[in-house]
């Protein structure tokens, strides 16, 4: 038998980068990857480092969205909500220059140089209902779906302002969102009182 050929660490890089699209250096270790191998493919140009234990290929294409894949690779239990999830669903006109990010009351925060994280602690019920998973950049990332977004922002509106839920709620209409699913989301995030004058509003 001819002996199977063994793969060189930059073939190992490339392989798992392409799978993975952004790779922790525990998922490069998984690979068959050393920190001195990770080292010196990072300073060969082989890979590129882009935040504190992340690392992808150099010629990967980076969406609008990159700073998602970031968190999404970083923290893979949290879901992207109010202002990230608003700008991922074209529901707001408000920039979002941090990745907010849900995670239940007692996980840890992930340390993460970029993007900056704004964490919002949320019940195990909150956590689930509504969650949607999307691929950015090959890595799966965990979204609230419009509906639970327009609630929470109802819910957090003394972080994200007013203004900012109103606009949700009138651009989840316009696209056509179901005002059930609306009043459910609203029902679980307890903020029935609150948004009821204005669903009945643009009703």
């Amino acid at each position: 038998m001819t002996p199977r050929a063994t793969k060189t660490p930059e073939e190992i890089a490339i392989a798992a980068l392409k799978g993975l699209g952004i790779a922790r250096a525990r998922d490069l270790a998984d690979a068959g990857l050393d920190g001195k191998q990770i080292t010196s493919l990072r300073e060969a140009g082989v890979i590129e480092q882009v935040g504190r234990g992340l690392y992808r290929l150099p010629d990967s294409g980076v969406t609008e969205h990159h700073g998602l894949a970031l968190a999404g690779r970083k923290a893979p239990a949290g879901v992207v909500c109010l202002l990230s999830a608003l700008r991922f669903h074209d529901l707001t006109s408000q920039a979002a220059y941090e990745v907010w990010l849900a995670l239940p009351r007692a996980a840890r925060i992930p340390k993460i140089d970029y993007p900056s994280l704004r964490v919002v602690r949320m019940s195990p019920d909150s956590i689930a209902f509504g969650m949607q998973e999307h691929v950015v950049e090959n890595v799966p990332v965990l979204v609230f779906g419009p509906a639970k977004t327009v609630a929470d922002c109802f819910k957090f509106r003394n972080r994200v302002g007013l203004e900012v839920a109103l606009e949700a709620l009138k651009e989840f209409r316009a696209n056509g969102g179901s005002m059930d699913e609306l009043w459910r989301a609203a029902e679980v995030c307890r903020v029935q009182r609150v948004m009821r004058p204005y669903m009945e509003a643009i009703a």
